[in-house]
């Protein structure tokens, strides 16, 4: 069998590997379209295995870093859900109080990779709050395929509110300086447009490649955006001109990046539509926009 080899893989995959792992696909209909591409001594089994998530060798800070303090705690839920449960992590030797950043997941609940990125938040110097959304369901369930069904059975507007309240449980807590931004990224991306536009107090908001609010509420936002675009990914990126048009209109605080060259995921360095140069870059214009806001 061949080593694939991510520059040999045709663009179209990455596009049906998006659809998969938005629901537009079921997992049959991808593996059947997928066997298109296996051609030339490549196996279906070996391209849904490169294609897939690796989480253990992908981790860069790891949940015993001697670094930061990193617990999960749950916060109420407002909808009837009972208690979210969450990773809150921070640093170790903090002597002030810090800034707050809700890291949100994408739309398989709080996996492996998003603690990950919350500890590198925390690592950075804020307290960042990772919360489960499926939590109301048993919680991330150890896969990201039954992780996306799980999701999907739960009531948007519920979660919305849930991740609403996470911004409270942080602002409130005794470890935070009162001023919290947002970081999240596909689903995460969009619960991040929709707390700028539901919380007037927050302090910054960072969509990776995350759908819009509706134009009418562009308005309501009074946070500063900083929004993070793949260029190849056409099917966010349909609804960024309208979207950038009423911030505009509006004479909203943004800043936004179209990272050339690159598909929708691009940070999560899990899987092979990473883009290193790009998520470094976008992060560190994260965690600068962060420090300038939340601090």
């Amino acid at each position: 069998m061949n080593e694939i080899k991510k520059e040999d893989i045709q663009q179209e995959v990455f596009d049906l590997y998006d659809d998969y792992a938005h629901n537009r696909v079921n997992r049959r209909e991808f593996v059947q379209k997928l066997s298109t591409y296996a051609v030339g001594g490549v196996t279906v089994a070996s391209l849904m295995s490169f294609l897939m998530p690796d989480y253990k060798g992908a981790i860069k800070i790891k949940a015993d870093d001697a670094r930061l303090k990193s617990e999960y705690i749950n916060y109420p839920s407002p909808k009837g859900a009972g208690t979210i449960k969450a990773l809150l992590s921070m640093p170790v030797d903090n002597k002030k109080k810090l800034g707050g950043i809700v890291v949100v997941h994408e739309n398989r609940g709080l996996n492996p990779h998003i603690e990950d990125v919350a500890r590198r938040a925390a690592l950075a110097g804020f307290v960042s709050l990772a919360p489960d959304a499926l939590t109301p369901l048993g919680g991330y369930p150890g896969n990201d395929d039954q992780g996306r069904e799980m999701q999907s059975k739960r009531d948007r507007n519920e979660m919305s509110e849930d991740f609403i309240a996470a911004y409270e449980y942080l602002k409130n807590h005794k470890d935070c300086n009162g001023k919290v931004g947002v970081v999240g990224f596909c689903f995460g991306g969009g619960i991040a447009n929709m707390m700028a536009v539901r919380i007037p107090g927050l302090a910054a908001a960072v969509p990776f490649y995350g759908g819009q609010p509706a134009k009418e509420d562009v308005p309501k936002i009074k946070a500063p955006l900083l929004l993070h675009y793949a260029a190849l990914d056409t099917r966010v990126n349909e609804g960024w001109p309208a979207y950038e048009a009423a911030l505009k209109e509006n004479g909203k605080d943004y800043t936004a990046y179209m990272y050339p060259n690159v598909n929708h995921g691009f940070h999560n360095d899990t899987t092979p539509r990473y883009d290193k140069a790009a998520a470094e870059l976008a992060w560190s214009r994260t965690i600068d926009f962060f420090k300038a806001k939340l601090t």
